[in-house]
């Protein structure tokens, strides 16, 4: 019985793992469709991505759903459970990515017929492909446990980071010496702001990862010792009810 259930339980773990393995594609792909939109003005293809975010959206609510019964019908321990409080966190971490995604597309809206000088365009593929590259990492670092791919998607993060810095002085550099429009410019410089958020949602993926194969948070995630002092000194939680009227009343 008890072997019938280890196994029922880890069937549990790896459905669970296909599917943020499947959300994390779904962000993945959106990228690149996003930065089309956003390139080629396609209101059809960014009307499809708004509306297959109700999918995710789905999908993000049933592997949540998945996790909490493993954890209250199950109750693991160590390493399984820390496979699922993992799972937990990046499905909310690709979820929030798939929500960047869609910001992307719909800032296609807000600009319709704008021409982008080619260093603008070139920049916004540059941070396409880079955000692209670090989910991929992010990805193939949980599906193999690879900590060591999942620490280095931190450093990998730098490059995507100066790309929005250079995009954003470019960007009102355009303002200024072409004449882009003030109101694509900010629109623009959202967008590069939304590439930089699904760059960090990658970052906080391969932390999670390090997490679960190692067991040890990255340093600046840890409570500090403040920190451990003010949760010691906190008076403690009245009790259920304590506070309000019973069933009864």
């Amino acid at each position: 019985m008890v072997q019938e259930t280890r196994k029922t339980f880890h069937e549990d773990l790896d459905e669970v793992q296909r599917s943020v393995a499947r959300l994390a594609a779904m962000a993945t792909e959106s990228i690149p469709r996003a930065t089309a939109v956003l390139l080629g003005d396609d209101d059809n293809e960014a009307a499809a991505i708004v509306e297959e975010d109700v999918t995710v959206d789905r999908l993000s609510h049933e592997i949540e759903e998945r996790c909490y019964q493993v954890l209250a019908l199950q109750q693991p321990v160590a390493g399984d459970l820390r496979t699922i409080v993992t799972a937990v966190r990046l499905n909310s971490e690709i979820e929030r990515s798939c929500d960047l995604c869609v910001n992307i597309a719909k800032a296609s809206r807000r600009v319709p017929g704008a021409s982008f000088p080619p260093a603008i365009r070139g920049l916004i593929e540059r941070m396409s492909e880079e955000a692209v590259r670090l989910y991929r990492a992010a990805v193939d670092a949980y599906l193999d446990g690879d900590a060591e791919l999942a620490a280095a998607i931190d450093d990998m993060d730098d490059t995507l980071d100066d790309l929005q810095r250079t995009f954003i002085a470019a960007v009102f550099e355009a303002h200024e010496r072409e004449g882009l429009d003030l109101e694509v410019a900010v629109q623009l410089a959202m967008v590069a702001r939304f590439y930089e958020r699904i760059g960090d949602h990658a970052v906080n993926i391969g932390e999670r990862v390090q997490y679960m194969v190692t067991g040890s948070l990255p340093e600046h995630l840890k409570p500090s010792a403040t920190d451990e002092a003010s949760e010691a000194d906190a008076p403690a939680a009245a009790p259920t009810g304590a506070d309000g009227p019973s069933p009864g009343d």
